[in-house]
């Protein structure tokens, strides 16, 4: 059996909804075997209205990390999660092109849900600078375009398709930006660019906020489907049915948190 591997730099969500559970999870949902160098453990506090803390793994165990995952059966894929400093990144950005990694997902995850601080300022331009000329895909949400393409808000797709374009001009060979419900209108739309060509992910808009790793879901889902071997578009476009499937089938955690359920794509028969 010939088994795809993937590798997810990211840091540990312990309601187990986004982080490198939600990539591992997905990971296995593809039958891919998923290997994880952990960069930050993320806690919440339920008597503080399940406030976010960052806990941040110094590089150097980083980079041991990766060295022990690299020292086996070259990967198929990898993406990025949670990078909690501009350290972090520049050792992506090393660890990337020294070992010649093909098939990288960048999340360029800035802030926690639920939360609207960027988590580390100097992180976008550390992103901006090193990661995105390396990446085969970028998934950004709206507010993570804005700040990649130096455009501020977004607010509808002219605005994303502006965004792609300026986020490609920087060096990613393909952008996803996630409209998701954000955007006005009964679809929640993603938009796919390639560096010629926009295509529009439509699927009709959930209501329930159950989306707890959505965005983690997401990126995982295509980076599973590269090291499987589907192309950038397929790989895309099958990763917005699995995470339509994953938050229509989402569930309430506790009452502060509903997490996407990562088994939906293959439990449901009609998952969208």
């Amino acid at each position: 059996m010939n088994i795809p591997l993937a590798l997810t730099i990211a840091g540990s969500d312990s309601s187990a909804g986004a982080g490198m559970q939600a990539d591992l999870k997905t990971f296995e949902e593809y039958g891919v075997y998923g290997m994880v160098a952990l960069t930050a453990i993320v806690t919440m506090n339920p008597d503080n209205s399940w406030a976010h803390d960052v806990t941040g793994i110094e590089p150097p165990l980083i980079e041991k990390q990766l060295k022990t995952i690299l020292a086996g059966k070259k990967i198929d894929a990898m993406k990025t999660g949670m990078l909690a400093n501009a350290d972090m990144v520049k050792l992506v950005h090393k660890t990337i092109t020294e070992n010649n990694l093909k098939n990288v997902v960048i999340d360029p995850v800035m802030v926690c849900k639920g939360d609207d601080r960027v988590l580390n300022p100097e992180n976008a331009d550390a992103m901006r600078d090193l990661l995105l000329p390396v990446a085969t895909v970028v998934t950004p949400n709206l507010f993570e375009a804005g700040i990649l393409s130096g455009m501020g808000k977004l607010s509808n797709l002219e605005d994303m398709k502006k965004a792609a374009i300026e986020i490609n001009k920087k060096g990613a060979a393909n952008v996803v930006i996630k409209g998701g419900k954000a955007l006005a209108g009964n679809e929640a739309a993603d938009l796919f660019y390639d560096g010629a060509n926009f295509e529009i992910l439509t699927a009709p808009k959930i209501t329930h906020t159950y989306n707890h790793g959505a965005g983690c879901t997401f990126a995982a889902a295509i980076t599973a489907g590269l090291a499987a071997g589907l192309s950038v578009k397929n790989a895309v476009f099958k990763a917005k049915d699995f995470v339509t499937a994953a938050i229509k089938n989402g569930f309430a955690f506790n009452e502060f948190v509903g997490p996407v359920f990562h088994g939906a794509y293959r439990l449901c028969k009609t998952p969208v």
